[in-house]
């Protein structure tokens, strides 16, 4: 058996994430033995904890891997085989102004969705032009394998935009189903449940439990639990959600289904999510730093932002693909060929696909049913516009982009926002979209 030796360079590796990220990859440390993994990251303090976490990792498992950091990017990224990149343009404090900003004029204010994604996207994507011009004249060959948010309007301007190859990942589709299940009371391995639309807003198109149709079990859990107080009210909102549009919702539609409830939540509460992460990462950063003083790591999924493995499905494409074992997977790429019925084949959608060594190939798609596809398609062409306004556009193409996201609700309060959200990022964005 033959076993991948590549160069992987993880951009991003310095963040919190970082440390469970690298236990994941050791964890398949025997698919990639020979090989070398540079981890970079523009802080050097953070890169050196998660660096020698990870070669303590590494020696206890008897693994045939080099590990490095460097702060360089373009010398980390010379002869790369494949790029993992995860990374956060403005840290939590930038995410925070995401989630905070919006509130004030009546818009929900969430990581990847709405405003506060789109401004994540102008971000993440103006670093993403210098990593590809860094590629290109150091890692022609290379493989983008990509988890910096939001993945999917990441990967519409890249490969709209570039001639790279970039295969964009997230759990949803193998994660959101049980959501549903378990507010139901039924067991997620018995169920069948294929997802596909644009990421975070998928739909199922199949969903069978035990060989049989799932929304007649889902009728009746509705109808048992409907007034259940221990059912939370998240789990509640998907399990009626479900119900009543025939089909298992992504999470984050509760953001677009339930939206005067969920903003009212968000506008009442004393902070938000990523204000109560900052209050957070001291404490993470204070475990990792204990672990860089034992001898074999190991790290405690209660004091790990995100648990102890991250990044797994990224993991396990690379596997597949570099070791030439087919695995079924959910991928973000374009709609080739129209894999995906109802959407153009040049955006970006996230479906179950086949990965070997010849690359991410689409499995056979059904279309999303009629009463959840209007509202997947108007992300999509969100999507399409933010993606053309983070690579080229200026302020009237991103306010352009945002009077198209369906939580915006008027073109004064797109304007609005724009202006003030970018006047708030403008040290992470480029000039062009300051005017």
């Amino acid at each position: 058996m033959t076993v991948a030796s590549i160069k992987l360079v993880y951009i991003g590796g310095g963040s919190s994430r970082g440390a469970g990220t690298m236990a994941s990859i050791l964890a398949h440390g025997k698919e990639f033995d020979g090989s070398e993994i540079v981890i970079q990251d523009v802080n050097p303090d953070r890169l050196h904890a998660v660096e020698t976490i990870a070669r303590k990792i590494a020696a206890a498992d008897g693994l045939d891997i080099k590990i490095s950091s460097t702060t360089d990017r373009r010398a980390a990224l010379t002869d790369a085989d494949a790029v993992l990149a995860s990374f956060r343009p403005g840290d939590f404090a930038a995410r925070a102004l995401d989630e905070r900003i919006p509130l004030k004029h009546g818009v929900i204010g969430q990581e990847t969705q709405g405003p506060g994604g789109f401004f994540m996207a102008l971000r993440s994507i103006h670093i993403y032009e210098d990593i590809i011009r860094d590629l290109d004249a150091v890692a022609p060959n290379a493989v983008i394998f990509n988890y910096t948010n939001p993945v999917n309007i990441v990967s519409q301007a890249v490969t709209r935009f570039t001639d790279r190859t970039i295969w964009s990942m997230c759990e949803g589709p193998i994660v959101f189903p049980k959501t549903v299940l378990r507010a139901a009371g039924l067991d997620p391995a018995r169920a069948n449940i294929v997802m596909a639309g644009v990421n975070h807003n998928c739909w199922s198109y199949e969903h069978t439990y035990d060989g049989q149709d799932l929304m007649p079990l889902l009728d009746a859990a509705w109808e048992a639990r409907k007034d259940d107080p221990t059912l939370s009210v998240h789990a509640k909102r998907m399990l009626r959600l479900a119900v009543t549009m025939r089909s298992v919702p992504a999470d984050y539609f509760q953001y677009y289904y339930f939206r005067e409830e969920v903003l009212r939540e968000l506008q009442g509460a004393r902070t938000t999510r990523a204000e109560d992460l900052l209050a957070a990462l001291p404490g993470y950063w204070q475990h990792y730093e204990e672990q860089t003083q034992v001898e074999v790591p190991t790290l405690d999924p209660t004091r790990s932002r995100g648990g102890i493995h991250e990044l797994e499905l990224a993991i396990d494409v690379m596997s597949a693909y570099y070791n030439d074992r087919s695995a079924k997977l959910p991928v973000n790429l374009p709609n080739v060929g129209g894999a995906l019925p109802g959407f153009d084949d040049d955006v970006v959608v996230e479906m179950w696909c086949t990965v070997d060594g010849q690359g991410v190939r689409p499995l056979p798609q059904k279309p999303l049913p009629h009463a959840v596809r209007g509202l997947v398609q108007q992300l999509a062409e969100f999507q399409y516009l933010a993606a053309d306004a983070a690579w080229q556009g200026n302020r009237a193409d991103g306010i352009r982009a945002l009077a198209a996201n369906p939580m915006v609700p008027t073109l004064a309060v797109a304007e609005e926002l724009y202006d003030e959200m970018a006047y708030a990022h403008r040290a992470y964005l480029p000039e062009r979209l300051l005017k």
